[in-house]
């Protein structure tokens, strides 16, 4: 990564409560342009972490930059952009009261017309006062009064909660946008799919440190297996009780089922029904296997596993080294 693209940069960042240690020696940089997902369980330090790049609290010790500058820095506070998980509007006013409220705390705002546009309500609604609104319609505006200075960075905690699944599609796809035309995006959430498909990167927290940084694909295939599965016939486990078999079928069942377990680099073997299925890091191998040996397979399957997967393994991965 060149670092002179990296707009956020985090040095052994630590964050200490008492005696509770929240936050422990965190070093990364986030690139310009990127949407990065920030990802773990409740007290794994990902909120601590975000509170301190937005300069809410400070670090016990370590160095943050944002943009080149300490966090609570005026000219940081101008082009950072913020929404939090528990949304709030200002009782008695507007929307478009807010909306232009708002708009004059920032040297160089988007226009006030862009910025009701992003709300996504209709013009009745953006007459009406702000507490009214149902619980997405406040998320929607607070998204367009985090876009009010024109920001270079744009934090979300948990964005999405409370939005239907088009207000989600819709969202995301002006964060791609946003992204394209330069913004760095970073967001924390609980919908794993989300981060699976929007994120460029996903940074794993678990006990106040990082336990995985990469791709969304790098964080699936570095912590979960892949799988080949097929059919066979005749049925390796004699099919279901219904089936008649014969003494034939039963032979070439075991013979093939010898076969498999001849094979090399498969870390697991199981039987559901009338299909195998192989757990391997390398299924590519596996495949050139099956047809060297010429097995008699029916409709192969590679399936990779999911984000909740890796997720999932991640935390039991750290359970058994505690």
């Amino acid at each position: 990564m060149n670092s002179h693209n990296n707009v956020i940069q985090l040095d052994n960042v630590s964050k200490q409560f008492g005696k509770k240690q929240a936050v422990r020696q965190v070093s990364l940089q986030i690139a310009q342009g990127s949407i990065t997902a920030i990802l773990g369980p409740n007290g794994a330090g990902k909120t601590t972490t975000i509170k301190m790049m937005l300069g809410l609290t400070s670090p016990s010790s370590g160095e943050i930059k944002i943009l080149g500058l300490p966090p609570g820095h005026k000219q940081v506070q101008q082009r950072i952009g913020v929404m939090m998980q528990d949304v709030s509007v200002m009782d008695f006013l507007t929307v478009r009261e807010i909306i232009r409220m708002v708009h004059s705390y920032y040297p160089s705002p988007l226009d006030t017309a862009a910025l009701e546009k992003l709300t996504g309500l209709s013009p009745a609604d953006l007459n009406r006062r702000a507490e009214k609104l149902s619980g997405g319609q406040k998320r929607s505006l607070n998204f367009a009064l985090a876009m009010t200075g024109n920001p270079d960075i744009l934090f979300f905690d948990e964005p999405t909660v409370g939005l239907d699944s088009e207000t989600r599609r819709q969202f995301w796809s002006q964060i791609r946008t946003l992204a394209q035309q330069g913004k760095t995006v970073v967001f924390t959430t609980h919908y794993l799919h989300e981060a699976d498909e929007v994120a460029d990167r996903i940074i794993l927290f678990n006990e106040g440190a990082i336990a995985a940084d990469g791709t969304p694909e790098q964080i699936k295939n570095g912590m979960t297996k892949r799988t080949l599965s097929f059919t066979y016939i005749p049925p390796l486990n004699g099919g279901s009780r219904e089936s008649a078999h014969t003494e034939n079928d039963e032979t070439a069942a075991a013979a093939n089922q010898a076969m498999i377990e001849k094979l090399s680099g498969v870390d697991q073997v199981l039987y559901r029904q009338n299909r195998c299925i192989l757990q391997s890091q390398d299924t590519d191998a596996l495949i050139r296997q099956i047809i060297t040996m010429q097995l008699p397979v029916r409709d192969i399957r590679i399936e990779t596993g999911q984000l909740d997967d890796a997720y999932a393994s991640m935390l039991n991965n750290v359970k058994e080294e505690q």
